[in-house]
């Protein structure tokens, strides 16, 4: 609900913001002021808890990027513009288009990137998890009627799992294997599914996120943490992020076999095997956010790519803490934890 902020004449607004370590607060924020030429306010309807969150909440830093100061989460958002109600996404990445990247047509490898609620420059770029938030035009994407609200907040990561696809090259007729099946790694799978992969596998070692794998189309569900050994594929896509898992992916891909690394591995170096990289000539690939395939998820999703397994958790903003401990919890159960702004929007 927004509050009347005495200090300068305009209205208040709540927003999810880390001041620290293991300190998330839901504070008072002033509404956008004037907004700029070429701009719009995006009323925020969800807002997708994503891994870089928890990790700024957890351990005051996303990989190498370090809170210095207080700073407003969220960088997965769907709403609608404030002006006209149009439902959009947003890209949420500012490139230079100045740098070799920009100027390759690889704007997402931008030198001078800034990215919603990130911490990499100081000072940092505030996030969407707040009612109100100015957008550059050019960050909107506007959805079709067919496309919800709740679904289109996991166009960004469903952005990032289209670009790793990508990465790997035509999946058509091939057998592929996806280790590590949360958020990210339940959306690799649908989109290597459509990317025409003909068999795929999903291996984690908790129940849960397996069950939403197997939902967004794995053919396959593996426990990895009793699997004696992981089945031969053509392509490996690692989203698990853990040192022991990639170790055991190579272990198993056979000669020639791609690989595409998705998720993060711990800044500063990992313990991992990487010999069999040489003796195989396996193909070792990173993936990095999107460039434009944030538009191929909204027509992934206006085609009737169903992600509503996915989306197991949805809390109002007030509850932003438990929110954040629910999306920890991979074993008990969370897929992708939405925050719903859509009540404070609609109070009086």
């Amino acid at each position: 609900m927004a509050v009347f902020d005495g200090r300068n004449g305009r209205s208040a607004m709540k927003a999810v913001v880390v001041h620290g370590v293991s300190d998330l607060r839901v504070d008072t924020v002033d509404e956008p002021g004037r907004c700029p030429p070429e701009s719009v306010v995006v009323e925020v309807d969800y807002g997708g808890i994503c891994g870089s969150d928890l990790h700024y909440v957890a351990h005051g830093a996303a990989g190498t990027s370090v809170l210095r100061h207080p700073m407003i989460l969220g960088h997965e958002l769907a709403g609608r513009i404030a002006a006209t109600g149009e439902p959009v996404t947003v890209h949420p990445g500012t490139s230079c288009g100045e740098c070799r990247y920009c100027r390759g047509k690889l704007a997402h490898l931008c030198e001078r990137m800034r990215y919603l609620g990130s911490a990499a420059y100081d000072p940092h770029t505030d996030g969407g998890f707040v009612r109100r938030k100015i957008v550059p035009v050019n960050q909107i994407r506007p959805l079709p009627a067919s496309v919800d609200l709740r679904s289109a907040a996991v166009c960004e990561p469903l952005g990032v799992a289209i670009h790793a696809v990508g990465r790997a090259g035509d999946l058509t007729g091939k057998s592929v294997l996806v280790n590590g099946a949360g958020p990210i790694g339940a959306l690799v799978v649908a989109a290597a599914r459509h990317a025409g992969a003909e068999r795929v596998y999903a291996a984690d070692i908790a129940e849960a996120p397996l069950r939403i794998a197997k939902a967004l189309g794995a053919h396959e569900t593996i426990d990895a943490s009793t699997a004696a050994e992981l089945p031969e594929v053509e392509v490996a896509f690692e989203a698990s992020g853990s040192p022991a898992g990639l170790t055991n992916v190579i272990r198993w891909l056979p000669r020639r076999a791609t690989l595409v690394q998705v998720g993060n591995l711990p800044a500063g170096g990992a313990n991992v095997d990487l010999s069999p990289l040489i003796s195989r000539e396996i193909s070792y690939l990173g993936s990095f956010r999107f460039d434009t395939e944030i538009a191929d998820a909204v027509r992934l999703l206006a085609d009737g790519l169903d992600v509503s397994p996915l989306l197991t958790h949805v809390f109002d903003v007030d509850e932003a803490e438990k929110a954040f401990a629910v999306a920890r919890d991979r074993v008990g159960g969370a897929g992708k934890v939405l925050l719903d702004f859509t009540r404070e929007r609609s109070s009086p």
